[in-house]
């Protein structure tokens, strides 16, 4: 396995992302967008999610493919972003086909960081523009760090953001990650520097410093955000693709593995107050000729692509006015 040319999501052919934030708000939100519509299904690990149009990604559900997915900083403020998309979609005359009407089907998650120092002060909900903007955004080459649905992201000592990461498979199947990463655990060793992730890293796509050296590691839980913000809400979400052919439960099986990407990268991780789902998507580009040992390999390169998405949403975060928590890249020589 080795990254696709971008090492981004985007790598999937047929997979656009958009991104959009707002700086004051210290908040954001991301779009993941197929050229054609998409099978999905997702799964959710965390104990306090905040979600949209899930329940039609049950394979059991009527619905098999999607047009977007949406994740949002904003808590339940953001879930309104996907109603933006939902609009902005309409006007594409994209959507599921009902008689002569176009029903866009936009699943979507959120992020807790109304806390983070940002001016939530507003009289209108600005996620609906911030949904609409993304869209609008979409394109293979995309910025991460501190933007969309990362852009207020915390992890426990350090700020988060969003990442994204991929695979291309001995077959040809491309395998990618995106994640908006604000756990209320840790991405970093004890002394911010090594990345639970490490293991895993390809190249120096977060910095190439390597596992931590030390023994004994992770019997301890120190939190900078868990002591600011007690146990409100936190999470992790995201959303691992291919371009191999799934059915709706083949999808859901691959974000159920894909869930390992995030107990290798954030220590703890699923947490009663984190809200971990992740989302799967297939383009149907490429027809599985031995489906059980290609899921596999597929289940597995999601959770190398998810554990390194996460790693490389702290690598790119970059510092801003009123920013509560410090950026990995302040403490590096």
């Amino acid at each position: 396995m080795t990254p696709g040319k971008r090492n981004l999501i985007t790598d999937v052919p047929g997979l656009l992302v958009g991104n959009a934030q707002n700086a004051t708000l210290k908040s954001g939100t991301t779009v993941l967008l197929g050229k054609d519509r998409l099978t999905a299904s997702y799964s959710v690990m965390g104990g306090a999610p905040g979600t949209r149009e899930t329940d039609l990604l049950e394979p059991d559900k009527s619905v098999e493919q999607v047009d977007a997915i949406v994740l949002s900083g904003g808590s339940t403020y953001g879930l309104d972003a996907a109603s933006g998309v939902v609009a902005g979609l309409r006007e594409q005359g994209r959507g599921f086909a009902l008689l002569n009407l176009r029903i866009p089907l936009v699943p979507a998650a959120i992020i807790f960081d109304l806390l983070n120092g940002g001016d939530k002060d507003w009289t209108d909900n600005p996620y609906p523009a911030l949904g609409r903007a993304a869209l609008a955004d979409a394109r293979c080459d995309f910025a991460l760090g501190s933007v969309g649905a990362g852009t207020g992201a915390l992890t426990g000592m350090l700020k988060g953001g969003l990442g994204s990461a991929s695979l291309v498979l001995e077959s040809g199947v491309t395998v990618g990650a995106l994640i908006a990463a604000n756990p209320v655990g840790n991405v970093t060793t004890p002394g911010e520097r090594h990345f639970w992730a490490a293991p895993f890293e390809v190249g120096d796509e977060f910095g190439g410093l390597g596992p931590d050296p030390r023994g004994g590691l992770g019997r301890g839980f120190e939190s900078r955000k868990a002591g600011a913000f007690a146990q409100l809400a936190h999470t992790a979400i995201g959303i691992v693709a291919t371009d191999a052919s799934l059915t709706k439960a083949q999808a859901k099986r691959m974000a159920t593995v894909a869930h390992d990407g995030l107990a290798r990268a954030i220590v703890p991780s699923h947490m009663p107050s984190d809200g971990d789902l992740i989302f799967a998507v297939s383009t149907n580009g490429r027809a599985m000729r031995d489906p059980d040992s290609e899921l596999r390999d597929i289940g597995h390169a999601a959770g190398l692509c998810i554990a390194r998405a996460v790693a490389r949403a702290v690598y790119h975060a970059r510092p801003a006015p009123g920013d509560l928590l410090p950026c990995w890249s302040d403490g590096q020589t």
